[in-house]
């Protein structure tokens, strides 16, 4: 593990992941799927990653957008509940995936992707989920970028040449409220209000907690061009990006 013994980590309680499943029924969500789907382009027979899976609404898309005929749809979170989200997502699809196509594998991207070879997928994409690869240094007593970057380093890896990494990171110092107040249309949109409700509070809360690691230097809200420079120390070439979420995220596409 990179975290300090004894630091919270939310990401890993089952209550966080929850409140950020109800994050797909935000306005400001759809946006940044729709912009996120538009560069995936999945193609039959491939095989795709998805870090920092949540509620699989990537997972989802990829698998529809390549009418169901992946090779292989990996999806990964630190979080083990998600694994009921990936199930969902198998269940429902149409057509359905054979078994073992579509598959939830638990683990903390901070370390790295140790269990994937090398040139094996044709693309990875994330939904705001990178930019908290955690690394401490017992040496200097700080938070570093190490585990970002190597996290990028390692998705090259895993990538065929030719592969693509579509991705999204919130721009520096987001701010939740205007991600909370653009969300009050679905409220009246949604079959669950009071839930909705509840979810967007603890969305709130646990977002006032990132920022507060982010300033400390734990989590990674960087500007676009230095995501950029650390893409392309990490092995990628083509690298572009625009802006979605409500000006609060930035959405990459990267090529090996």
């Amino acid at each position: 593990m990179s975290a300090v013994k004894d630091e919270v980590n939310h990401w890993f309680d089952r209550r966080c992941a929850k409140a950020f499943w109800s994050q797909r029924e935000l306005p400001p969500y759809k946006e940044l799927l729709e912009d996120t789907v538009a560069w995936l382009e999945p193609k039959p027979g491939q095989r795709w990653l998805d870090l920092g899976c949540g509620s699989g609404q990537l997972t989802r898309r990829l698998w529809l957008g390549s009418g169901g005929s992946l090779a292989e749809m990996v999806a990964t979170d630190c979080a083990a509940v998600n694994e009921q989200s990936i199930a969902r997502v198998a269940a429902e699809v149409e057509p359905k995936p054979a078994p073992g196509v579509m598959r939830f594998q638990q683990g903390d991207f901070s370390d790295g992707l140790p269990g994937f070879s090398s040139n094996h997928f044709d693309g990875a994409v994330s939904g705001l989920a990178i930019q908290y690869a955690q690394h401490f240094s017992k040496e200097t007593g700080q938070w570093t970028t190490d585990a970002y970057d190597r996290l990028l380093a390692e998705v090259c890896r895993v990538l065929k040449p030719g592969g693509r990494f579509v991705f999204s990171v919130n721009v520096p110092r987001p701010m939740w409220l205007r991600i909370a107040l653009f969300g009050i249309p679905g409220f009246f949109q949604t079959r669950r209000p009071f839930r909705y409700v509840k979810d967007s509070y603890r969305m709130l809360r646990y977002g006032s907690w990132l920022k507060q690691e982010a300033a400390r230097g734990r989590f990674h809200y960087l500007p676009a061009e230095q995501v950029t420079a650390k893409l392309k120390a990490g092995g990628f070439s083509e690298v572009e990006f625009k802006m979605s979420f409500s000006q609060q995220a930035y959405v990459f596409r990267a090529l090996k």
